[in-house]
């Protein structure tokens, strides 16, 4: 018996075993999740012509942006903004607590005009640099604003040619706050009052700070999962995760004994590192995307039992162990790189083509297949030829063969 061997094999599968089992739930529960695990609202928003904007390529590009400003800027945990079609845009909130809230804040015009006396409007929200919600006299909320140098300049003349009038400001058309002229205003800077809460404060300030929208958005569609079905739906999973893998587990061990028992343990550091690799890319996990990890699961094993039945023909063939395991490998090798690689271009033109929920399928399987490659290929083989090295079994049956 080579000790040597025996420990490494020890070495390395306690290692495995150890990390999976004190790291795999808090890992598992770090990956951020999707709007139908956790709830959360869905919203479809088309897009419409006003005598004052048309719909164009280049105006539906700009409301992308300005929603995706909105939303990173009111801290949403991982919203899905994205085109269908020409002129609607799906936008995917996870675990929403106000949605109608949100909803309206992001999809608001948010036309920001200075008028004078007579109705002109005179500035506009392109004029702006900055806005930030803050407290004012006697804790009152306002929304501190300051010009471009260009906008600073007409504030400035504005508040000149106005003083003892009124100016004002209004959001959408809907006058806000319309003060009275004191003296004239220089410095570019202003306040924007009106606001009953800090929240109402903040949310114009996000709204200016994020700019107007190009054109008129319309709601078409909204749908709420609540967060008792989106735990239902983790529910699910899980069971269907964990049915997947204990029949897995008994297949292997049933059909390959000590090789399916070392398949097994490549596998639990397949998944490991597969939900490594979703928290370094920042994944958000939703229903297709467990469905791509117990269908990578499922390549892997079959890799698995692809290099094990040609072990099992060599061996019975004549050849010793380490022999025919070498040979299992090697002739399964092409077999294995054919079949993942097809279905890795599979899980490209779903990534290119589809739209965010296959997407994230697209993601898990496309990483599920290399790192099935890398633990069937490598991390099997290494185990069971330290295994076989060791001489502690001189049969091929306790190998499955």
């Amino acid at each position: 018996m080579r000790w040597g061997n025996l420990t490494t094999f020890t070495v390395v599968v306690l290692a495995i075993l150890l990390v999976f089992g004190f790291y795999i739930k808090d890992l598992a529960l770090s990956i951020k999740q999707g709007l139908d695990l956790q709830g959360g609202t869905h919203v479809v928003m088309e897009a419409v012509d006003t005598p004052d904007a048309k719909v164009n390529e280049d105006a539906m590009q700009r409301v992308v942006k300005i929603m995706e400003r909105r939303v990173n800027e009111l801290g949403l945990t991982e919203p899905i903004i994205q085109r269908q079609g020409d002129r609607r845009i799906i936008v995917e909130l996870p675990g929403v607590k106000d949605p109608e809230a949100a909803i309206a804040l992001i999809g608001k015009t948010a036309l920001l005009e200075f008028r004078d006396e007579s109705g002109k409007t005179v500035l506009t929200g392109k004029d702006l640099k900055e806005a930030k919600a803050q407290p004012g006299q006697g804790s009152q909320p306002v929304v501190a604003i300051e010009f471009t140098a260009e906008g600073g300049k007409i504030f400035a003349d504005l508040t000149a040619k106005n003083v003892g009038k009124k100016i004002a400001i209004l959001l959408d058309k809907q006058v806000i706050t319309d003060p009275v002229v004191q003296e004239p205003i220089s410095g570019g800077k202003a306040v924007i009052t009106g606001q009953r809460t800090p929240k109402e404060a903040e949310e114009l300030a996000i709204l200016l700070r994020s700019g107007s929208l190009p054109v008129k958005m319309d709601i078409m569609e909204t749908r709420t999962v609540g967060p008792s079905l989106g735990q239902d739906s983790k529910d699910k999973s899980a069971l269907a995760f964990a049915i997947s893998v204990i029949a897995i587990v008994v297949f292997m061990v049933a059909f390959y004994r000590l090789s399916g028992v070392v398949a097994n343990i490549t596998l639990a550091l397949f998944v490991m590192l597969l939900l490594v690799a979703l928290k370094m890319l920042n994944a958000t996990l939703t229903l297709p995307g467990i469905a791509g990890v117990i269908l990578s699961m499922g390549m892997a094993v079959d890799a698995n039992v692809l290099i094990f039945e040609r072990f099992k023909e060599e061996y019975r063939g004549g050849k010793t162990l380490r022999a025919a395991m070498d040979a299992g490998f090697s002739r399964a090798f092409n077999t294995i790189f054919d079949s993942n690689v097809t279905t890795l271009f599979a899980a490209v033109v779903l990534f290119f083509l589809g739209s965010g929920p296959i997407k994230g399928f697209a993601i898990t399987l496309g990483i599920g297949i290399l790192l099935s490659m890398f633990t069937a290929v490598t991390v099997t083989r290494y185990l069971l030829k330290s295994l076989m090295n060791a001489n502690m079994f001189k049969s091929g049956k306790i190998f499955g063969a």
